[in-house]
């Protein structure tokens, strides 16, 4: 019996190392475009397991005004995404799981 957690399990994709596939949505840097945050984000990526990674600014600290019916995880993280970056990566998000 292996001491790691099988493969359908949310854990074990912690260990995995990530594949970019693609970029969702346009370059955020486009035609010279300056973004707000220091280091070049906004961003979103598909993974190749099907997943997003999401570059924003950590707001982590806001966690606690969720909704009682959510939370953030301790290896989780919390970002803010700008409304522009979200609906024009929209026709590139799948319409399917």
């Amino acid at each position: 019996m292996s001491n790691f957690p099988d493969n359908n399990s949310v854990m074990s994709k912690q260990f995995l190392t990530p594949v970019f596939v693609r970029r969702i949505g346009p370059d955020p840097h486009a035609n010279g475009a300056q973004t707000v945050a220091a280091n070049g984000c906004p961003d979103i990526f598909e993974l190749a397991d099907g997943d997003f990674a999401i570059i924003g600014i950590d707001m982590t600290e806001h966690a606690s005004k969720l909704p009682a019916t959510a939370g953030c995880g301790p290896d989780e993280r919390m970002v803010r995404v700008p409304r522009k970056t979200l609906v024009l990566a929209k026709s590139d998000i799948p319409d399917h799981v």
